[in-house]
Formats: C-alpha cells, structure tokens, sequence
C-alpha cells in the first residue's frame, strides 16, 4: 500500500475517532449543563464505551490499509523497536495530528458555541494533581500499547481479535482513570480538542498538554512496547501485523 494512502487512512481514522469519542462528550456535556469536570460515573462509562466503539470500528475499517495506528504513540512505539522507519513514523503523526485537529473542528462546526469547553480536551481532574494526571496517562498508554502489541503487531497472536481486545482495553483504562486525567492516552487526539479549544476562545492548559498528554502517552508508549518485547522474546524487525490506535 502507499504511504499517501496510508497517510490518508490515518487522518480519516483520527477524524472519525475524535468526532465520535469527543463528540460523546461534547453531546454529553451540552446536555447536561455540567461542565466536563462534572461528568458522572454513568456519562464516563458511556464515554468510554464510545471511544472504544470507534476505536474498535477503524481498526476493522482501516487496519489492512494502514494498519490503523491513529495514536502517536502507537507510532512511536513501533519506530523505536525497529518495526517502522522513523521517517513514516513522523508522516504518520501529522497525518493523525491533521485528522484530530478536523475531527474537533467538525464538532466545533457542528455544535456551535455550545461546543467551547465541551470538545473533550483532557484535563486535571479535580481533587488530584498534575502528577498524578501524568503518571495516569503513562501508565494507561502502557496499557493500551502493551494490548496492541499482544493482540495485533506479535504475529502469533490470534487472528481476528485485535480490534475488539484494544477497543475494550481503550474503554476500561478510561473508565478506570478518567477521573484522574481524562485519559487521553494519545497525543493526537488530545492535540485537536486543545487547538480547537484555544481558537474557539476556550482555556485550556498547554503546559499539561505538552508534559501530561504528550511525553507520558510517548514515555508509557515506548516502555510497553520494550517491556513486551522482553517478555514476548520478539525481535525488534519483526513486521507489524496490525498495529492499531488508541483513544
């Protein structure tokens, strides 16, 4: 497959996900008339669901052309272990950077006003620090790399399963520590709610953008895809399967 197909499968797949993952929280945010620190375990449950809807769906949809990355890190995994040139790893990135930033601008366009704080940029969670909001984030991309190199790079792994395992991996560690960070567990997706954000006339942090939803997603990132490789005894040129995305 080409790498310009690539690229495209991979912004279409980021579009898709922030439009239909942030848009749950849009939705539920105008809805609701409670700001999105205010989102309720049953809203944060559906939320995560959602994600994981999309997340499962694109892989299906996308992951024979381009193998469905649609998370930076998951892109950065692989180029560190061998499995992808640095050079396709970094076209990858704008290409996902490109496809959240038009997934939020759709929602923006879409939902109107209405949509200025409400695009699901991830955020500090009340009651807890920046710190422990970073580590959640490294720690719940551990998770999801480490899932996708189980599920869907190892070809070994059972055929057929990847998406539904990373889709519902994607949903739990939200579940489990949204409250905390948001868990935005990906740059990318995190990128394009905090551009739009900013342009709508929103606030947003970019200083926890830039440490809490970029380094530890990229930190945690790399750490699972060592630590599987390690366990796993894979070699570093072996070619990923399916190496699918993230929230």
């Amino acid at each position: 497959m080409s790498l310009s197909r690539r690229l495209w499968a991979e912004l279409i797949g980021t579009w898709v996900l922030v439009l239909v993952g942030c848009g749950a929280v849009t939705a539920t945010v105008t809805a609701s008339k409670a700001g999105a620190a205010n989102i309720g375990v049953g809203a944060l449950f559906a939320i995560a669901m959602t994600f994981g809807i999309a997340v499962t769906t694109m892989i299906y949809a996308i992951g024979h052309i381009s193998g469905c990355h649609i998370n930076p890190a998951v892109s950065v995994a692989l180029a560190l272990t061998g499995r992808m040139s640095w050079s396709e790893a970094i076209a990858y990135v704008v290409a996902q950077l490109a496809g959240a930033t038009g997934g939020a601008l759709t929602l923006w366009a879409v939902f109107g006003s209405k949509a200025v704080g409400a695009l699901g940029a991830p955020a500090v969670g009340a009651g807890y620090t920046a710190v422990q909001a970073y580590l959640a984030e490294a720690v719940g991309t551990f998770v999801l790399v480490f899932t996708i190199f189980g599920t869907a790079v190892d070809g070994r792994a059972p055929k057929g399963w990847a998406g539904l395992a990373i889709g519902l991996v994607v949903a739990g560690v939200i579940v489990a520590m949204g409250s905390v960070s948001g868990q935005g567990i990906n740059p990318a997706r995190s990128f394009g709610p905090y551009l739009v954000e900013t342009l709508a006339g929103g606030s947003v942090n970019w200083v926890d953008f830039l440490l809490g939803y970029t380094l530890a997603p990229l930190i945690g990132g790399g750490a699972a895809a060592f630590a599987y490789d390690a366990l796993a005894g894979t070699r570093a040129a072996e070619p990923a399967q399916q190496a699918a995305p993230a929230d």
